[in-house]
């Protein structure tokens, strides 16, 4: 089952035809001004328990959309260090227990708070959280039925009429569940093949371009690099590498082009330097970065922009042990030239971008208003330095034109935060070459976790294994380029075996590149 329908309701008769099964309230104080007759059942259900304030409860009530109410408290929203992902929270707690009383036909009735500008996207942030707290993992959708997981076929949105809201809201939903069935499905499920495949069948009907690579021999000569990482998994044909280009056009003269690098390891062992001690649970997600490019050119195409071009590469690999591993002080030239001396085998990710950033780079050169991104679950240091938010750090162009800043901002309003870290002199220090014999060193050989600058640095070796640096603010020409780390944030409280997907950061994307 696709997303699940979302009907505007704007009319009180219309709430109370007998379309809806249950009626689910999000708000902070539940006053319901455009709905008066839900606002007086509010009040009743406040005067006989003054806890519905303290968190979602199911009330029986006579006249209300199938005799039932789920009312899903906010809690405060007015101190400092309130957000509006109060009101997503709310309603992932509602539209669950509505399900799970047994509504399959809710109506939701989200009261914004218009106060401040914090909360200008309450409205879409809750509808959001609603459709991605109703979805479940693909291998369980596919083993057991799709409606049997995701039982809720249609929901009923109480809007002031504005049905151009909800629409974006079910773009944006469409490109997040496209990243969460990519990024949160187990390896064998979603080895680099059938990740290939599986954006194939995603983008078939759509105005984007798929083309795949999958030639071991083409992929070794144009992504060295990458191929390196995957060296040991070519004797398993299932889990051979894939490089999955997406190309998408927007009506009119081109004005701006968007180039985006997306890490897709389907499994991290950590190679010859194996993750041990139970770290390796989880690395199946190590893909999010790779998932949510993806999304996000699959909300591009729903809707379609005019005067954008979006171009992606996504390296989709398994970093296999075995016998034919590639191994720290192994020196491997990257597609652009630079020779790269390998210090952590489990430091993969970096490796897996350089390549893709290089072809892209080449591109940009020559394209009108270029801007270069790279998302990846790329170090634990950036769960450990900032807890669940993505990272965004700024080449010096990109820092000029603040791009870090404006995701910031942005995510801020859409529940789908950023924090900005810097890059300095220090981490281009870190990996610089220690004899003549190489150009650049991939990382240390500790943990992230255990390395100062342990998100960072890795940011100075993209520039600089991908030629980038060739195009700071003095290059020919400078580009535009922004790393986003998602190592804290593409899953659900840092649990990287069992939580879900969050599809961080494909609403703060679009909402600032698209939106504006």
């Amino acid at each position: 089952m696709a997303i699940p329908e979302l009907i505007p309701v704007s009319k009180a008769e219309d709430a109370t035809n007998g379309s809806w099964d249950a009626v689910v309230v999000v708000s902070s104080r539940f006053a319901l001004r455009d709905f008066p007759a839900l606002s007086d059942l509010c009040r009743e259900l406040a005067g006989i328990d003054a806890r519905i304030y303290d968190g979602v409860s199911l009330h029986r009530a006579e006249g209300a959309p199938g005799g039932r109410v789920v009312l899903a408290p906010t809690g405060p929203i007015d101190r400092d260090h309130d957000d509006v992902r109060r009101f997503g929270d709310a309603a992932r707690g509602g539209i669950a227990r509505a399900r799970d009383a047994g509504a399959r036909q809710p109506l939701v009735v989200v009261e914004p708070d218009d106060a401040s500008i914090e909360f200008a996207r309450t409205f879409e942030v809750a509808l959001l959280e609603i459709l991605g707290g109703l979805w479940q993992p693909l291998e369980a959708r596919e083993a057991r039925g799709e409606e049997a997981t995701e039982p809720v076929q249609k929901i009923g949105i109480w809007t002031s009429g504005d049905a151009a809201r909800i629409a974006r809201v079910r773009a944006l939903e469409v490109g997040r569940r496209l990243s969460r069935d990519l990024g949160g499905t187990e390896p064998e499920r979603m080895a680099p093949p059938r990740f290939a495949q599986f954006c194939r069948a995603a983008f078939e009907g759509t105005a984007v371009e798929v083309r795949v690579e999958d030639d071991p021999s083409r992929l070794e000569e144009s992504y060295p690099l990458l191929s390196a990482v995957a060296r040991a998994s070519l004797p398993v044909e299932r889990h051979r590498p894939r490089v999955i280009r997406l190309e998408w056009q927007g009506e009119g003269p081109i004005e701006r082009t968007i180039f985006l690098a997306g890490k897709a390891v389907c499994y991290d062992t950590g190679g010859a330097d194996l993750k041990a001690g139970g770290h390796m649970a989880g690395m199946s997600r190590d893909k999010g970065g790779g998932a949510s490019v993806a999304g996000f050119v699959k909300t591009v195409s729903e809707l379609a922009p005019k005067g954008l071009r979006v171009v992606a590469e996504i390296g989709a690999v398994r970093n296999s042990v075995g016998a034919e591993a590639f191994v720290s002080d192994e020196i491997i030239a990257s597609h652009s030239g630079v020779r790269v001396r390998i210090g952590n085998t489990d430091a993969e990710g970096r490796l897996v971008l350089a390549d893709l950033l290089s072809h892209l780079r080449e591109e940009a050169v020559s394209a009108p208003g270029p801007e270069l991104f790279s998302l990846a679950t790329l170090t634990g240091h950036s769960g450990r330095a900032v807890g669940p938010y993505s990272v965004a750090i700024d080449n010096g162009p990109a820092r000029d034109r603040g791009t870090a800043d404006r995701l910031g901002r942005v995510g801020d309003l859409w529940g789908d935060p950023f924090e900005v870290s810097r890059l300095r002199r220090e981490d281009f220090d870190f990996v610089r070459p220690r004899s003549v014999a190489d150009d650049v060193l991939s990382s240390n050989n500790l943990p992230s976790t255990g390395t100062a600058r342990g998100h960072q640095f890795p940011m100075a070796f993209l520039c600089i294994a991908s030629g980038l640096d060739r195009h700071g603010r003095r290059g020919a020409p400078p580009l535009p380029f922004t790393h986003i780390d998602l190592g804290g944030s593409y899953a659900e409280g840092g649990d990287w075996q069992h939580g879900r997907p969050t599809a961080a950061p494909v609403v703060a994307l679009a909402a600032t590149l698209i939106e504006g």
